[in-house]
């Protein structure tokens, strides 16, 4: 059976689920409920620095996107860090460390961006015996607008300097957490390891307001007549944060970095898309507030599963697989030619697939009075389109073989060793 247990950092757990700094890992009550539940690691909500509380609103906190089936798609949180005093959170952090020594537990922690607030709370954090540490550079509101979260996560010069502040007061494990409101995520990235960040962990929350109500004309959630921006996460952001954790594992400044996948890991095949594209581990927040904690048990069989299967014996044989066949536009090779097929057995005969391809592609399909669909190979440039709209999967492309002419250029398919090479690569173009 595959090894599902992680070492990350060092930092051993059970699995390589952890939860996400949010909503769920705000108490000690729910994090032994956390851990109970099979989670291998939580990173706690995060804490900031003594004084005044942090006032969090009273009313609603949340907005939400729906799919056509009323599944959640994405969250809008307008929630800032925890609300409850420093030396509450830590002392449960103690207790909960104690009890739990095999599950990972870091504490997530946003402070002005000063050297003696740094250097004031670390000793403290160190005490609680926690894992390590996540520096929340990536909070879209409210604390951002303090000059915190996604102000510094947006600077790399502070990014960097914070985490040289961090590994001088500490001494276990600093990931940086980054934000994905910045233009080239490589950036900040850079700058954490220039710190001297042990890992990266990303993608924290997008900035957005998810809905207005047409009515009061206030962005939702509202409060008192007025709404505000958040931030977003959940299953819609997850291709945003794929991308990004690709960014990274695959970038020459940044190969190696270790990261820690966020993003829209609702199963196990989200964490493993995850991990293939480089991510050590990956935090989960949206899935457990919409399922609740128990949905990690439905990850770990799956994954486990799965990598049986794939005869892989832990999971690090799993993490970076993809990272190599992911590669820029003009590496693509040119000369891989396919096109699509309908199964008339499978075929419910809807028309999904003309009005999609009719319409908005190429008229590439065809329709006999008798409501028969089929391609039209000397039109079909592969898009891949009515593949995606077909209701039951009834449409494949077939790869043209070599020396097959196709119907659509006349060209017949040839095959290069290298398109990286090719004079028709426009990269290749360049080069010259």
């Amino acid at each position: 059976m595959a090894d599902l247990s992680s070492n990350f950092l060092g930092i051993k757990s059970p699995n390589p689920f952890w939860l996400a700094s949010a909503p769920p890992t705000d108490k000690e009550y729910n994090v032994r409920r956390a851990y109970e539940a099979g989670w291998g690691g939580v990173v706690w909500k995060t804490l900031g620095m003594e004084g005044p509380p942090v006032v969090n609103v009273s009313g609603p906190r949340y907005g939400v996107v729906y799919g056509a089936d009323r599944r959640v798609l994405g969250i809008n949180n307008i929630e800032l860090i925890t609300d409850r005093d420093l030396q509450t959170n830590l002392d449960e952090m103690t207790r909960v460390k104690k009890d739990y020594p095999d599950r990972a537990l870091i504490a997530s922690i946003m402070v002005p961006c000063e050297e003696e607030a740094w250097k004031a709370i670390l000793p403290r954090v160190m005490e609680t015996g926690a894992d390590g540490i996540e520096l929340n550079f990536g909070c879209p509101h409210g604390m951002a607008e303090r000059g915190m979260g996604s102000a510094v996560g947006q600077v790399p010069e502070y990014i960097e300097m914070v985490t040289r502040w961090c590994k001088q007061y500490y001494d276990k494990p600093v990931i940086v957490k980054l934000t994905p409101n910045i233009t080239d995520i490589r950036k900040p990235a850079e700058a954490a390891k220039r710190g001297g960040a042990d890992a990266v962990s990303l993608i924290n929350t997008i900035n957005s307001i998810t809905s207005v109500d047409l009515d009061s004309f206030a962005p939702q959630p509202t409060i008192d007549g007025k709404g505000s921006h958040g931030g977003y996460c959940g299953p819609a952001v997850k291709p945003i944060a794929l991308n990004m954790v690709a960014e990274i594992a695959r970038s020459p400044e940044t190969v190696g970095l270790p990261i820690s996948g966020i993003g829209g890991v609702t199963t196990w095949r989200d964490a493993a898309e995850f991990m293939a594209l480089g991510a050590g581990n990956v935090q989960v927040c949206t899935a457990a507030m919409t399922y609740g904690f128990k949905v990690v048990q439905e990850m770990i069989s799956g994954l486990s599963q799965y990598m049986d299967e794939k005869g892989f014996t832990s999971i690090d044989e799993l993490v970076g697989r993809a990272v190599p066949n992911t590669t820029d536009w003009q590496y693509l090779n040119l000369n891989y030619v396919t096109k699509a097929e309908i199964n008339q057995d499978d075929c419910i005969k809807c028309g999904r697939c003309y009005a999609a391809c009719e319409d908005t592609s190429h008229q590439a399909i065809a329709v006999s009075e008798d409501r028969v669909y089929s391609v039209k190979d000397e039109e079909c440039v592969a898009c891949n389109l009515c593949v995606d709209v077909c209701p039951v999967d009834c449409i494949t492309m077939r790869e043209l073989e070599l020396g097959e002419v196709d119907p659509r250029t006349g060209r017949e398919v040839a095959a290069y060793a290298n398109w990286t090479t090719h004079p028709n690569n426009p990269a290749s173009q360049a080069a010259e």
